[in-house]
């Protein structure tokens, strides 16, 4: 079916990506289908809806994101607090340089659309899940719960501390990484641990 054709709707995300960095988050749709050079029924045409074209952006670019912060958090040999540090670095550089469309995709997109919000909440969990697998398949953190929910937890901390950093204009990028590593660093091999563990010794030593 021409209506969706990969290359066609390709060239029309391509189009949509041209809008939002040319007018911002707040661009219109009316203002994507003419960059597109098509009217919005043809523009929504091919995905459906405006639902769809968002969905469609959002795997687009946060599939995009995680694909470039997998290879740093995920790479062997390296110390955590280095990797922590790429892997943030990364981001913070990924979404700074592409600010209207971060704004577009987390600030309106996902808040006006609940399937697009669905949809990024889905990817973002995703790469909490993957933080958590290599976090226990390392043995950074043996239990695979607690891998997990610090997994999670690491992601939502460098999401929303992203998300507030964007606003702080001329706060100094590497003094943020530097505090969310320390943050992580200390949960993973902090007092934390030390503590649980105690206690389950303390709780086996029971008669």
């Amino acid at each position: 079916m021409s209506g969706r054709d990969p290359d066609r709707r390709r060239a029309l995300l391509d189009a949509a990506d041209r809008a939002i960095a040319a007018e911002g988050p707040d661009v219109s749709m009316a203002a994507i289908a003419a960059a597109a050079g098509v009217t919005k029924p043809i523009l929504y045409r091919h995905f459906g809806d405006r639902s769809g074209l968002y969905e469609a952006l959002a795997d687009r670019h946060v599939r995009t994101v995680i694909a470039q912060l997998r290879p740093r958090f995920a790479a062997g040999g390296g110390g955590l607090r280095a990797r922590a540090t790429a892997t943030i670095t990364a981001y913070l550089d990924l979404v700074s340089a592409n600010l209207n469309l971060y704004r577009f995709l987390f600030h309106r997109a996902g808040p006006e659309d609940a399937r697009t919000r669905s949809r990024v909440t889905s990817l973002v969990r995703s790469l909490g899940e993957e933080l958590g697998g290599v976090l226990a398949a390392e043995g950074v953190v043996p239990d695979p719960v607690r891998a997990q929910v610090l997994g999670h937890a690491f992601v939502g901390m460098v999401q929303t501390t992203g998300d507030w950093w964007l606003d702080q204009p001329g706060l100094d990028r590497d003094e943020v990484v530097e505090s969310l590593v320390d943050v992580i660093t200390s949960a993973v091999t902090g007092p934390v641990l030390t503590r649980r563990s105690g206690t389950a010794s303390r709780a086996g030593g029971r008669t």
